[in-house]
């Protein structure tokens, strides 16, 4: 399936877009990990990516299959700089970790656009 973020030039406040990329997922033009908020927490999706709710050894998101070990994160706020790691090889990337980490960087980019226009 083909997905489309809901990125525009037009700066979105946090709560439009948790409601636009709830209504883009509910109808099926935006994949769960590629938003940029979280729907659990109402957040911007780089704040909480640490918490357990985003680690899934099923679909490998912040999962080492090899280890068998959640992934660490380190989101810096300052530099946009995101990892995540395997504690025990230092690996552990997957395609999902790799999107996760890609909307990450996106919503560390949203949030300060936002706190601009604002």
């Amino acid at each position: 399936m083909t997905t489309t973020t809901c990125t525009t030039t037009r700066v979105r406040s946090l709560p439009v877009l948790l409601a636009t990329e709830d209504d883009a997922e509910d109808m099926g033009l935006l994949a769960p990990d590629d938003r940029l908020t979280c729907h659990v927490h109402g957040r911007w999706i780089h704040q909480c990516v640490a918490s357990p709710a985003h680690v899934s050894p099923v679909t490998r998101h912040r999962w080492c299959r090899g280890c068998r070990t959640e992934l660490c994160v380190a989101v810096d706020e300052l530099t946009r700089r995101v990892a995540m790691t395997c504690p025990r090889c230092g690996h552990g990337g997957s395609a999902a970790t790799t999107r996760l980490t890609a909307a990450c960087r996106a919503s560390l980019a949203a949030e300060r656009d936002a706190r601009r226009a604002a």
